[in-house]
């Protein structure tokens, strides 16, 4: 899925930078964002019903259907011009390689800090990248063009697209965790709990997206990450009184963040690049919310069972004894004496995680 992903979703959006005038392209990244929302909304829905009806394996199986009717509209409706021979495009296989390996060493290095294997991968990603970054230099048609990074608005726009994804993607990940386990719903009203977010982000991209030739491309990210920040300072008091309406409401507005910002930067790169390098640099706008999400998860994650182990052994509580499944799952049985200070100590670790998402959102 991740493959598949990351080819279709940046080649939609070349396609809007090549085929769309400036005005045009605002609007149509409205639509597109629609059609994101719609499906954010629906997924979390079904795939939290699965979970309580069905089984966990169907949130996977249900996607073939969907997937299946993509390839047929893209076979049926998608039509190309004749394009001029150039011969055949030189394809940056080494610098791929290298890149998704030092991703890889560097995700699995984050999740590993505890051992001195967690360590030697950190160390061979620093390696790989160097080891790219040489590579790169001497590609016909490099993968990750650092020709591209003298440019101021490029540049921004990739480091706005780590903190972002970080902040957002990287959180909003253990709020069904937070949601279930700590408030004590059911799967399917923690993947609800999401909705809001998910409307809110698609509501202000579209809203956004027709403001963003009136009020300018940086007032748009300004006041998009403010709100991003704000949501997520929010969520830094969450706890076990806290009610699923305002997660919600805070989370809606993290959304409203997103949605304004994004598109800025998108639309304000596609406006500036060259037109042949209109492809790459689209990818890599996405790939940098993409890496800047998959670092958070990494990062906060690690930070989550450091802090709730911490917390578990100030309540006198071995770590080792307590299964969060226990919370997750209402047929299994909670120990009354343990249920309510784990569920005190998971929401000050997540509200803590919320802390960073703050900070970053803060730097982005």
């Amino acid at each position: 899925p991740g493959l598949g992903g990351g080819g279709v979703l940046p080649l939609a959006f070349t396609i809007i930078g090549e085929l769309f005038s400036l005005e045009q392209r605002a609007r149509m990244q409205g639509l597109f964002s629609g059609v994101w929302g719609v499906s954010s909304v629906i997924g979390p829905l079904i795939g939290g019903f699965l979970v309580d009806r069905v089984s966990w394996q169907w949130v996977f199986y249900v996607n073939v259907i969907p997937g299946l009717l993509a390839i047929m509209l893209v076979w049926l409706s998608w039509k190309e011009r004749p394009r001029a021979e150039k011969g055949r495009p030189a394809v940056d296989y080494p610098g791929t390689l290298l890149l998704t390996a030092g991703v890889l060493a560097l995700l699995l290095g984050l999740g590993a800090l505890e051992s001195p294997l967690g360590w030697g991968l950190l160390a061979a990603a620093v390696g790989l990248f160097a080891w790219l970054v040489q590579v790169e230099r001497r590609a016909v048609d490099p993968i990750l063009p650092f020709a591209l990074f003298r440019d101021r608005l490029f540049t921004v726009s990739i480091l706005h697209g780590v903190l972002a994804g970080w902040a957002m993607f990287g959180s909003i990940n253990f709020v069904p965790l937070f949601v279930q386990a700590v408030l004590g719903t059911s799967a399917t009203e923690a993947g609800i709990s999401l909705t809001p977010m998910s409307l809110a982000w698609t509501l202000a991209s579209i809203v956004g997206s027709h403001l963003l030739l009136r009020i300018g491309y940086r007032t748009l990210a300004l006041a998009g990450m403010a709100l991003l920040s704000l949501g997520a300072l929010l969520m830094m008091g969450i706890g076990t009184g806290t009610s699923v309406l305002a997660v919600m409401a805070y989370l809606a507005l993290m959304g409203v963040g997103m949605g304004l910002s994004i598109p800025a930067f998108l639309i304000a790169v596609q406006s500036t690049v060259r037109r042949e390098e209109l492809g790459v640099a689209t990818s890599t706008v996405q790939f940098s919310r993409s890496i800047g999400g998959t670092l958070g998860v990494s990062i906060l994650g690690v930070f989550l069972s450091a802090r709730l182990a911490g917390s578990l052994r100030a309540a006198g509580i071995d770590p080792a004894a307590v299964s969060l499944d226990s919370l997750l799952n209402s047929a299994v049985s909670v120990d009354a004496g343990l249920a309510g200070p784990v569920r005190e100590a998971l929401a000050s670790s997540i509200g803590g995680l919320f802390g960073i998402a703050f900070l970053v959102a803060l730097a982005g």
